[in-house]
Formats: structure tokens, C-alpha cells, sequence
């Protein structure tokens, strides 16, 4: 197989930077580009031995399989499962090991020799104060560090600062403090609130354009992307009362919000037409799986992805499709995109990154949204990604005069706030 020419570019601008970032979006095929860099750079005797950093179904799922395509001489471990099998994996002699970031604290207690290290969804640490942050910080001494990620801003400015720090901290310095006080304004010191100086955001690209590869629009062609809000109806009795009076009583139960942080978590639940109680779940409307039935017999029953939120919501569905399949079932990846599988269930969590979905159908419901941008697009993306060969239809169920309105809005904010950093990185 060979690359497109925009992914040639983006693998050269890897090979001749040993600090740099891939900024692409979903789909595009990061895997592909820095997979081929990496071969080179093993082939020229530029790196000895490369850790990858991913989600686990990522590592499990993605790279051993599109390793076997674009970089067939390279060998591959992957570090995953039991302590003895990741000791295993390292101590091997494959010349790239894959391990997940919740193994990031146990990999900082072993002894390493690794001189490059790529992190795959760099938005992973974007934190700098996490634990897994710190982890990596005291283990990792790799001159080689390459990030791959498809928005740096997906919930705000602050988010680039940490994934800029563990590539190459000379771009955006070592200190968050020192960050915020040159490009933010402190707007509440009582919550620790910042707020971006106005002009901010093309300063700050335009710091890390020089290690930064942008994939620009135009430089690849996939197919159309269709968004559609299916707008259902209920009672809001029971939703008024509880966004009023932070409680709701049923004939048999009652559900409390203890504070307003609570209470929003509680009100989109009863979106979906359920609620959780101290123990159990109270459902008291079904309007969104009616409309999801009528919606699915209107698509003909062509096969499709089901992006949920909550465990209820997920018992539901299973209940009402019995033969639906999660990816925890016996090999669902492969039997989706062999086009055995008619629903698949996924939440945005565990389907967000990288998996490779989009031989298997073209159609998604977003039965309940997540209220992050990265999820909600790296979601989309496990269809609407290089190599689906039709238009891909994504259908948000949303509630009228609820919550679902106000986080559909939201996404919409800070997909704006992304599209400007992108188009000052070009």
C-alpha cells in the first residue's frame, strides 16, 4: 500500500523533526503517516527502539493491524494484560512496543530503553497536573517525541499547554502558572478561573506552528459528513420539577440532586426519559427509543453505530435489540466491518479513538451527546475516516426545551474555538 501524497508530507516533516506534533483530522490516517516515519527512522539508524503511547483499544486494535500494512519489516509488541505479559512485551526485542496510558504509573517503577516515544491522541495529557503526567515525566528521557492529535483546543486554549510541554516544553516553557499569566486573565481567584487575553489564540499557534505538521482542507477528500438534530417531545413535568427543586418523587422512588453540578448530570438523563435513584433507575418516558425505532425501520435497518451515555441507556438498548453487539463482544470489530453486525453499541469513551469502524456502514445515533468536543468528533470519526466509501449520516437525538439542547449548542462553541486554531496554524 502506499501513502496519499499529503500523508508523504506529514510522515517527512516527522522524519526531519525529532520534536513535533501531527495536527490531522479524524480519519486521516496519523497511524498510516507515523508509522512509515518510523520505519525510516529505524531503517536509517536515526532511533533504536520506539514506545507508543495509546488508548488500549487502540493498541489492541489499531496499530498491530495497520502496522502489518504500512510497516511489515518493522516487528511490534504490544504491552497490554497481565503484569507478566506487559514484562514480557518490554523485555522483548520488538522494536516497537505499544502500551496504553492507564499503564503509564506501572511503566515509570521499570527500567526502559526506549529513545523515541510517540503519543497517539496527545489530548491524553493534556493535563499537567495528572498523575499521568507526572508518571511519564519522571521515566521518559527520549530525544525522539512525536504527538499525534486531531484539535489541541477541543474544550479550550488551556488544553494546549500540556501536550505541547511533553513534546518539547521549550515551546510553551515549563510552567502552566507562567503560561496562563501571559495569555490568560484570571476572571474568578476564588475558583481558579482563567479566561483568554484577546488574541490569545493566534499567539499561541503561531509559537507552536514551526513544530506543528497541519493537515490542511483540500489536501484530502473523504466522503460527506451529514449532521442532523432528530428533534422528540415529552412530558417535562417531572424534568421542571427537578430542575426547579433539585428533586423529583415518583409513585415508588424519588431522585435528589444534592447541588447544581449534580442536578445538570440528573436533568439529561431525564432527557433520555430516565433518572437514577439511590439504588436503582426510575424510567418514566420511552420518547427517545420510540423515535430511534421509527428513525431505524426509515433507514430500512442498514447497519449502525448506537453512541450512548449511560449504563441504563445501554441496558435499554439491549433490552429492546436483543441482537445489538457492544465492542466487547467476540471480535465486533472485525464482524462490523465484515457488515455482520446491524447495531453496534459503543460509547463515546471506549469508541473515541482510533478504531477503525468505517468499512461496515455509514449511519450513527447519538442517542445522548457527551458534552467534550474531542469525544464527540473522535466518535464521529470511527465512521467518517478515510476508506468509507459513502456519505455518513450522524443523528443526534435531542429533547426538546431540555439540556440536550444546551450541550449540542456547546459543542458547536468550541468546534468554533478549534476551527480558528487550526486556521492560524496553516
Amino acid at each position: 500500500m502506499e501513502l496519499r501524497p499529503y500523508q508523504n508530507q506529514a510522515a517527512d516533516f516527522l522524519f526531519e523533526n525529532d520534536r513535533a506534533m501531527i495536527l490531522a483530522p479524524v480519519g486521516a490516517g496519523k497511524t498510516a503517516i507515523t508509522l512509515t516515519a518510523m520505519q525510516a527512522m529505524l531503517d536509517g539508524g536515526y532511533a533504536k527502539r520506539f514506545l507508543v503511547l495509546a488508548p488500549k483499544r487502540v493498541c489492541t486494535d489499531v496499530w498491530p493491524v495497520e502496522q502489518k500494512l504500512w510497516a511489515h519489516q518493522m516487528s511490534l509488541s504490544v504491552c497490554v494484560g497481565s503484569i507478566k505479559q506487559r514484562l514480557a512485551s518490554l523485555s522483548s526485542s520488538a522494536q516497537v512496543v505499544v502500551t496504553n496510558y492507564d499503564n503509564l504509573q506501572w511503566l515509570a517503577k521499570q527500567t526502559l530503553d526506549f529513545d523515541a516515544v510517540v503519543f497517539d491522541e496527545l489530548t491524553r495529557l493534556k493535563n499537567p497536573s495528572g498523575a499521568r503526567f507526572k508518571a511519564l515525566h519522571k521515566v521518559l528521557d527520549c530525544p525522539i517525541r512525536w504527538g499525534l492529535t486531531g484539535s489541541f483546543t477541543s474544550n479550550g486554549l488551556e488544553d494546549v499547554f500540556g501536550q505541547c510541554k511533553i513534546v518539547d516544553q521549550s515551546l510553551l516553557g515549563r510552567s502552566k502558572g507562567a503560561f496562563q499569566q501571559q495569555y490568560f486573565v484570571l476572571i474568578n481567584k476564588e475558583y481558579g478561573e482563567w479566561a483568554p487575553r484577546v488574541g490569545s489564540l493566534e499567539k499561541v499557534m503561531a509559537v507552536i506552528k514551526p513544530a506543528t505538521f497541519v493537515l490542511e482542507a483540500g489536501d484530502y477528500t473523504l466522503p460527506s459528513l451529514n449532521i442532523v438534530p432528530v428533534m422528540c417531545a415529552m412530558d417535562l413535568t417531572h424534568y421542571n420539577k427537578m430542575k426547579k427543586d433539585f428533586v423529583v418523587e415518583f409513585p415508588t422512588a424519588k431522585a435528589v440532586a444534592l447541588n447544581a453540578g449534580v442536578v445538570t448530570g440528573k436533568l439529561q438523563q431525564m432527557a433520555s426519559g430516565f433518572v437514577y435513584d439511590a439504588n436503582s433507575s426510575i424510567w418514566f418516558s420511552s420518547h427517545k427509543f420510540d423515535r430511534l425505532d421509527e428513525l431505524l425501520a426509515e433507514n430500512q435497518r442498514a447497519n449502525t453505530i448506537i453512541a450512548y451515555t449511560y449504563q441504563e441507556e445501554l441496558a435499554e438498548l439491549k433490552r429492546r435489540y436483543p441482537k445489538a453487539q457492544t465492542l466487547d463482544d467476540t471480535k465486533a470489530i472485525e464482524r462490523w466491518n465484515a457488515g455482520k453486525i446491524e447495531m453496534l453499541l459503543v460509547h463515546p469513551k471506549s469508541a473515541g479513538h482510533g478504531l477503525n469502524l468505517q468499512h461496515g456502514g455509514c449511519n450513527m445515533v447519538f442517542l445522548s451527546l457527551p458534552w467534550s468536543l474531542e469525544l464527540y468528533e473522535q466518535t464521529i470519526g470511527r465512521l467518517h475516516r478515510s476508506g468509507q466509501k459513502n456519505a455518513v449520516w450522524v443523528y443526534v437525538m435531542t429533547t426538546l426545551k431540555t439540556v440536550d439542547e444546551r450541550i449540542y449548542a456547546a459543542l458547536q462553541d468550541k468546534r468554533a474555538i478549534s476551527d480558528i486554531a487550526m486556521e492560524e496554524l496553516k
